[in-house]
């Protein structure tokens, strides 16, 4: 099996040889833009939309990568997907979100039509046709395979991919023990943004860069993973107990505004009320006994107020989490108390990518909400975008314009590997390695923030 790998990577253009080594020109070259439209989006789970987009029997959304489409709808037997294409001559018929359930999907170039089931229900002048050509199993709507997880319909084009929670791997239990499958969104962004989808990707997958890009965080933060910054001090080493407590409620919210709701307005206001709570004299056993009283508090005023909550302290502790958790090749969940942000980063060219941000919470069920039926579109630049993906956006575009002058990337072993683990699987499924062992290899992948080089099994 070995020699048979190495026969099968050695043929990938710009493939990873060195795991602490990246080519540059992965992030632009064509072909292999062009490999990975054939070789990896038709065969991996891809989040295609929130189950709270479509509600109501009838509601379908349209998913979109690179050339393919899909339509998500909920019927009357369940969520379905299928190709966004007429069965006649190609045409699509969906665009955007929508509800089919009194007019189903009709071709808007020659009227035939489909209920949301996917079954042909009208062929205008069908006697001009061959009966053969309108055999059901020729012309009702061809089903995409689709799965949930999260709160998410994710879609796969590959009928013989093993499943979605197989491919997930031990990142799913340790979501679902935060009752990932009940949040809902409070606002959604996206933007176009001028840098290949991996590079996009890979400002979120290791915290080094934070001294630098978002210094608001590292100033307020209780130390620094990395040593001293470059002044030589180690952020708040002289804070006392009390300002230890009052700086990480400052920190928590100011990631709360910056991060995308990260920490919800609603755990800040209880945060806000621990500010000057009686803590030990030790600053760091001060912080200790502040983040345990918050997670308390935060759990009790969830239940309070009648959200599907789970008790943050005991689920810390029986599964632990990272800031950024990762589902390849393109979903990101971000934990802090029991909010939470999320990203999806899709390609459209070599060098452009489409980005959307969530602001997940636990509402109370029932409660009256006007729920996005689409992103908020933004410039890349805008400063209506939270202060930290925006500080991100300012460098990304940047970087995408440095490689084309740069040979390779060099990657901390230690702190940046979950970019090396993601880009070698990237090249796993160029090679077109047994889809077990590419699953098997993304259960690995999908783990979080600042991860090691690991071990993906090729």
């Amino acid at each position: 099996m070995t020699a048979n790998i190495s026969d099968a990577t050695k043929f990938v253009p710009l493939r990873v040889t060195d795991p602490e080594r990246i080519p540059a020109k992965r992030y632009y070259d064509e072909e292999y833009f062009r490999l990975e439209n054939e070789k990896l989006w038709p065969h991996v789970w891809q989040m295609a939309c929130r189950l709270e987009e479509i509600p109501n029997v009838g509601d379908f959304v349209e998913y979109t990568i690179l050339e393919r489409s899909v339509i998500v709808v909920n019927t009357k037997g369940g969520v379905k997907a299928f190709h966004n294409a007429c069965r006649h001559r190609g045409v699509r018929l969906a665009e955007g979100p929508g509800n089919c359930a009194k007019t189903g999907f009709i071709c808007p170039f020659h009227g035939w039509r489909w209920n949301a089931q996917g079954d042909c229900t009208f062929v205008f002048g069908k006697e001009i046709f061959n009966p053969e050509l309108l055999d059901h199993a020729e012309i009702d709507l061809a089903p995409v395979r689709v799965e949930f997880w999260g709160g998410c319909a994710f879609i796969n084009f590959d009928d013989d991919a093993p499943s979605l929670l197989d491919t997930l791997g031990p990142v799913a239990e340790t979501l679902n023990a935060r009752n990932v499958d009940k949040l809902k969104m409070d606002w959604w962004y996206g933007t176009i943004l001028p840098t290949n989808w991996k590079l996009a990707m890979e400002a979120f997958m290791e915290g080094y860069h934070v001294m630098r890009t978002h210094p608001q965080l590292f100033d307020l933060s209780p130390g620094s993973a990395y040593g001293p910054d470059v002044d030589g001090t180690i952020p708040n080493r002289n804070l006392d107990a009390k300002q230890m407590v009052s700086n990480m409620v400052d920190f928590y919210a100011r990631l709360s505004d910056g991060m995308a709701g990260m920490v919800h307005e609603t755990e800040v206001a209880v945060l806000e009320k621990l500010r000057h709570m009686d803590v030990p004299e030790d600053p760091m056993a001060a912080l200790g006994a502040f983040i345990a009283k918050a997670q308390e508090e935060v759990t009790k005023d969830g239940f309070a107020r009648g959200a599907p909550f789970f008790d943050i302290p005991s689920t810390n502790q029986s599964h632990p989490f990272h800031d950024v958790e990762f589902m390849f090749p393109h979903y990101f969940l971000l934990p802090s108390f029991a909010a939470m942000s999320s990203y999806r980063i899709r390609p459209l060219t070599a060098e452009t990518c489409l980005f959307e941000i969530w602001s997940l919470a636990l509402r109370p069920e029932g409660e009256a909400y006007d729920t996005p039926k689409g992103p908020t579109m933004l410039p890349y630049d805008s400063i209506e975008f939270p202060e930290i993906p925006m500080q991100d956006y300012s460098n990304l575009p940047r970087q995408q314009l440095g490689l084309h002058n740069f040979k390779e990337m060099r990657l901390s072993r230690e702190q940046e590997g979950m970019i090396s683990n993601y880009q070698r699987l990237v090249d796993g499924y160029i090679a077109g390695l047994p889809l077990d062992m590419l699953a098997k290899a993304t259960t690995v992948v999908n783990s979080g923030y600042n991860a090691p080089i690991l071990d993906i099994g090729f």
